[in-house]
């Protein structure tokens, strides 16, 4: 644990002299120091590291459900859904298209669908953060679409297990699906009506007291999520969304960022140990392809939620280049189809598919103002999205 954070930390720091984000180099720390790259091996079995990964990204989404505020839920919820509703048509639509188009089968091409079609919350969690773009105005449908899609992604998985395990799909479906469904209902009550309650509970003068209990409070809804067929991700954000509108909100987005920090290192490190660069070569073609179509997909998103919210052309580049990244939903996908025994070419794409897009994203982010320039509207001096490069602290 400890060689992962400095590797991590050596790599980052190095990687900043020349103005590289840090989410790629901590990947690229896991795959140097894995069991499948050539040399040293600090980890021979990624799953060592497995329960502080779920750690930095139950922290991760956590603190992104204390930034995303009730308020934004009650006065944009309608905007919110049609802004994540047509990400997904769009995304996980082409995502299906592709999959047939590949020709490796039906159950490869739904997970295919779903690989290509959800964002990573984490990365998206951690662009925002590195950009300095919390508090602009374009982040609340970004955090808007990630909301749509957790949800999406919490039904999607429970209704394709049962059709990748041979089991009786229809009724496995609907069982799994409305526990699912229950518990987030259950989730979403209790962050609308149960705010004040939950703020008497957890208030507290003393730091200690108070980190303790929301980082109690994240990973056990987080833990209890899963066995409802949730993402312990929606869960950890379900809490933070709850926490973030009560008298302590302030005091816990402060005392959490070194948690969130350290701990989102390991997950990302822990990512890069799982590729094996050597599989890779095999399905090159149909990754750069997939690449391709999620750029498209996601400049079309970016445009239609921007038109929503009647944004200018910087706000919808910032959207559709924050949105790219694809990460631990597209894993578990990966585990899920190896379990199946589908198609053995589906775990190197998706690592590659993954590994390339966790490199782009930030990059792409870093530099929306590129694409906002051909973007309508885009050379307008006066397009008031402009002061979005000026970074705000965080």
């Amino acid at each position: 644990m400890g060689g992962a954070f400095l590797a991590a930390a050596v790599l980052a720091r190095l990687g900043g002299r020349i103005g590289l984000p840090t989410i790629p180099l901590f990947i690229l720390a896991g795959i140097l120091l894995g069991p499948h790259t050539p040399g040293y091996t600090l980890l021979s079995n990624p799953h060592d590291l497995e329960m502080l990964s779920a750690l930095g990204l139950v922290l991760l989404l956590f603190y992104l459900g204390l930034e995303f505020h009730m308020d934004d839920l009650k006065t944009g919820g309608r905007k919110m859904a049609i802004a994540g509703g047509t990400y997904l048509a769009l995304n996980v639509g082409a995502g299906l298209i592709f999959g047939f188009a590949l020709g490796w089968g039906t159950s490869e091409a739904l997970v295919l669908a779903g690989v290509l079609g959800i964002s990573s919350s984490a990365i998206v969690t951690k662009i925002l953060v590195d950009l300095g773009r919390i508090g602009n105005p374009e982040t609340r449908p970004i955090l808007g679409i990630i909301v749509v899609e957790d949800i999406f992604l919490a039904l999607y998985l429970a209704a394709l297990q049962p059709i990748l395990s041979g089991a009786d799909s229809l009724s496995a479906a609907l069982i799994d699906g409305g526990k699912a469904f229950g518990f987030l209902l259950l989730l979403a009550l209790a962050a609308r009506f149960g705010t004040k309650l939950i703020g008497k509970l957890m208030n507290t003068k003393d730091d200690e007291l108070l980190v303790i209990s929301f980082l109690g409070a994240a990973v056990f809804v987080a833990g209890v999520s899963e066995m409802f067929g949730v993402a312990d991700a929606i869960g950890a954000f379900m809490v933070g969304l709850m926490l973030g509108s009560t008298s302590s909100g302030d005091r816990i987005l402060k005392l959490v960022h070194p948690l969130r920090d350290a701990f989102g290192a390991i997950f990302f490190f822990a990512f890069g140990l799982s590729i094996d660069p050597g599989d890779l070569p095999s399905v090159l073609w149909p990754v750069v392809a997939a690449v391709v179509l999620t750029l498209a997909m996601n400049i079309a998103a970016g445009l239609a939620a921007a038109k929503v919210y009647s944004f200018g052309a910087q706000a919808t580049s910032n959207i559709a280049t924050t949105l790219v990244a694809r990460g631990e939903f597209a894993l578990i996908l990966a585990t899920m189809a190896a379990a199946a025994g589908l198609d053995e070419r589906l775990s190197p794409f998706i690592a590659g598919y993954v590994l390339l897009l966790a490199v782009l994203a930030p990059l792409a982010a870093g530099r929306s103002h590129w694409l906002a320039r051909i973007l309508p509207g885009g050379r307008k001096k006066d397009d008031h999205q402009d002061q979005d490069q000026v970074p705000v602290s965080v």
